[in-house]
């Protein structure tokens, strides 16, 4: 039986392009963090951790080497991707894994940002359910799915009130919920 098929190489390339993630955002985390920066909604951070870790794991050991690949699940997992490497580019140094907040740097108002608030959000999202079924794994997706949204909503709960002001109104960045294209979007 091989210990290795199409699914371990789609897992590999994902958990190796997450580990240079994590190095971009140390480094822009440290750079934010020495320009004054400062963090906020630290303690829910190892949460997405251990979710993040556990969603990935698990689908290595439950996905045999064997597995079919649904192509078009791929494919849509692939568009995240270049979703995910867009919000990225669009935020450049200020990109991080954590909240951290810059008091003097502008909201970003470009890519993404353009049409949606939060986009790295929407594109994790569709990620944790999309990359599972790409290989039949349904309960993966529902899971991590059910467990990101809470979280995700008190992270951007916790973003939005760190942005307050910083939209030039001096009222606060507005809630999320109420975004339009008029609004500016956060930058970190």
């Amino acid at each position: 039986m091989e210990a290795f098929g199409w699914p371990q190489m789609i897992l590999a390339a994902v958990a190796v392009q997450r580990l240079l993630e994590l190095a971009i955002a140390r480094r822009n985390t440290a750079r934010l963090l020495a320009a004054g920066g400062r963090e906020v909604g630290a303690g829910h951070y190892p949460l997405f951790v251990v979710l993040h870790m556990a969603w990935l794991l698990a689908l290595f050991v439950t996905v045999p080497p064997g597995a079919p690949v649904n192509g078009w699940l791929l494919a849509l997992f692939l568009l995240l991707q270049a979703g995910r490497v867009w919000v990225i580019a669009t935020l450049g140094r200020f990109w991080t894994t954590r909240i951290i907040t810059l008091d003097s740097a502008p909201l970003v108002h470009r890519g993404p940002f353009r049409w949606v608030r939060h986009p790295n959000y929407l594109v994790v999202a569709g990620e944790l359910a999309v990359l599972p079924l790409v290989f039949g794994e349904v309960w993966i997706a529902v899971a991590a799915s059910l467990l990101n949204i809470p979280l995700t909503l008190h992270r951007i709960r916790v973003e939005e009130q760190a942005l307050r002001g910083r939209d030039g109104t001096g009222s606060g960045a507005g809630g999320w919920t109420e975004w339009s294209s008029r609004r500016s979007p956060p930058a970190a």
